[in-house]
């Protein structure tokens, strides 16, 4: 719908100005009016939801911010009498309605910042990379102590909570070049062994060169030179690197209001080359993503090989916000399918079969093995002697997490903080599930927080488990690096989690706790030790998503409001629709009859 035809009808919500984007309250409006929609046969042929053109996109965030903020709660309509909100409209009015998008946190912040904010802010600026004259991204890290290696480079998943930094601060133009310099790069070849990767593939990182021009040692031109993993250890490819980006366009379009970005063909071709990588059919019997070691923050050898939760909440969180950023026409009616169907199925897996408490690991425990049936309880025959014996003394009575792994015969039991924030941030898990989490992040503080957050897994792995899981690394010992190391990264998804579930004190208190140390520190990269008292033996000093987790942390807690350009909400219709329904075959039976106990719980 072009901007003119929909200014006789103009709704501000949560901030936009222009197009009529439906979110909050009006999340489950969808484009049933068209007739290939994969929610098409859950409304009633009058309903509301019939009566929606085709063109209107989903959305995923509650029309209520968390913090109940006046700027948000304005919904205007020509001629009719509601609160001004916050913004500009005679701006929108200028550019053709396009939008201004939300206030951003510089505006609204009231206390002056801390001496470590500052020395951050000005870390982070000059962590800053230009490419041909403007600002591209952030290096991984600028530790005059040590050789720079990769740690020179723009890493993609590195610069999320930089990006995030810049456009909470106001600063937009360093992620506009980012998404769409990463953008060109997608198409690159790439070859490890005369073998190509799929099209659709996102680098690692990249770096800016400086080459000679037409064989001149005097004329030089600058050129960006990606690694899509035939240089990375393992020669690994970077799973969550098209995944982190589909979350970051989504949320620079609710900061900016730039939504002609999105909507640019460029643009959403690369969206759907990585949603075609990620949703091609294989071999695969479950709806998560199989993913090699390494594939993800762990880039080394973790026996996080198979369907790790990080990646699957990634996936989750990046198909929510891809489909709230494809238009809904003709040509787009296969992938919104195909993106429906792979939500319903992953969310409902999930929170099936990763989940675990006291309840859970005691039904694990009295598991029946080699059950042949379409009814079996124990579907993927997990032996119950694979429960370890640290797990039922350590788990509380009040609190839950999702499990590290999932694979026929195998359960990782150990606890990976990443991937459980973002099952909350993206509603991956059930509101009682992601209370669970936290409230064992609260209970469990001295063994996930302790003296510096966050654990990047919990425990770590040691002695027999070490030497074969990890093949005897030497950077991966047992309370150090990726096996069980401390990582203050993860602040700013664990404030995010807390404040989508009205619980910022307890990141707040986190957050109060890296302060203590991170400036005197020099920012390190991870801690070592079970308690995070050491600095990491190989760590990077002035790491720069160490130092842009926390500015990010603190930018969200002086503005919680700001959270939703990032989280999503819990969407009932979802899961309500199943795939089984739509297929007319006596012999599929549906498992969510069987098993009900935490689809909407």
């Amino acid at each position: 719908m072009a901007a003119t035809a929909a200014r006789p009808l103009r709704r501000i919500l949560l901030g936009y100005v222009g197009v009529p984007r439906f979110c909050g309250k009006f999340s489950r409006l969808r484009p049933v009016g068209d007739p290939y929609s994969a929610l098409s046969v859950l409304s009633p042929p009058r309903s509301l939801f019939s009566r929606i053109p085709a063109g209107f996109r989903f959305f995923s965030n509650l029309a209520e911010p968390v913090a109940r903020d006046k700027h948000f709660e304005g919904i205007y309509i020509q001629d009719a009498p509601v609160d001004t909100p916050a913004i500009d409209v005679a701006a929108a009015e200028a550019d053709g309605g396009g939008g201004v998008g939300l206030p951003v946190a510089e505006g609204k912040r009231s206390r002056e910042w801390t001496e470590a904010e500052k020395e951050a802010w000005s870390l982070l600026n000059r962590a800053v990379v230009s490419y041909c004259g403007s600002p591209l991204g952030t290096v991984a890290a600028n530790d005059p102590t040590e050789v720079s290696l990769n740690y020179d480079q723009v890493f993609i998943r590195d610069f999320v909570p930089s990006a995030i930094a810049f456009l909470l601060k106001g600063e937009t133009e360093i992620v506009r070049n980012f998404l769409l310099h990463t953008l060109q790069l997608q198409s690159w070849e790439k070859t490890v062994d005369c073998y190509s990767p799929g099209q659709g593939l996102m680098p690692a990182s990249f770096k800016v060169r400086a080459v000679p021009l037409d064989g001149s040692n005097e004329a030089f031109e600058e050129i960006l030179d990606p690694d899509f993993g035939e240089s990375a250890i393992g020669r690994v490819a970077p799973v969550d690197s098209g995944l982190w980006w589909i979350i970051l366009l989504r949320a620079y379009g609710k900061v900016t209001g730039d939504y002609a970005l999105q909507e640019r063909v460029d643009v959403q071709t690369g969206i759907r080359l990585i949603l075609n990588l990620c949703l091609t059919d294989g071999f695969d019997m479950f709806p998560s993503l199989l993913v090699t070691d390494g594939s993800c923050m762990i880039d080394r050898r973790m026996g996080i090989h198979g369907h790790p939760l990080e990646i699957q909440a990634l996936f989750y969180s990046a198909l929510r916000c891809a489909r709230e950023m494809i238009p809904i026409n003709d040509g787009s009616k296969n992938i919104v399918r195909a993106i429906n169907n792979r939500l319903s199925a992953l969310s409902f897996h999930i929170r099936e079969y990763y989940w675990v408490d006291m309840k859970k690991i005691n039904e694990i425990y009295r598991y029946k093995t080699e059950e042949y049936s379409q009814d079996a309880i124990n579907k993927f025959n997990i032996y119950p002697d694979q429960i370890p014996s640290w797990l039922a003394d350590w788990i509380p009575e009040r609190g839950g997490y999702l499990i590290g792994n999932l694979q026929p015969a195998h359960m990782d039991f150990r606890l990976f903080s990443l991937g459980n924030l973002w099952a909350i941030v993206s509603s991956l898990t059930t509101p009682k599930q992601a209370e669970e989490i936290l409230n064992l992040f609260e209970d469990k503080w001295d063994d996930l927080v302790a003296n510096m957050p966050l654990k990047i897994c919990y425990p770590a792995l040691e002695y027999e488990d070490w030497r074969i899981i990890t093949g005897s690394d030497p950077k991966n010992t047992p309370w150090s690096y990726h096996n069980g190391g401390s990582w203050p990264t993860l602040l700013w998804q664990f404030t995010l989690a807390c404040i989508k579930m009205g619980r910022p004190g307890l990141a707040e208190r986190a957050v109060k706790l890296a302060e203590k140390r991170l400036s005197n520190d020099k920012w390190p990269e991870y801690y070592d030790t079970r308690n995070g008292r050491f600095i990491g033996k190989q760590a990077r000093l002035y790491q720069t998503w160490t130092l842009a987790g926390y500015l990010t942390s603190r930018m969200l807690l002086d503005n919680p409001e700001m959270a939703c350009i990032l989280t999503c909400d819990e969407d009932l219709e979802l899961l309500e629709f199943c795939i089984c329904g739509l297929r007319k075959s006596s012999r599929n039976k549906c498992s969510r009859l069987a098993a009900k106990s935490q689809v909407l719980v």
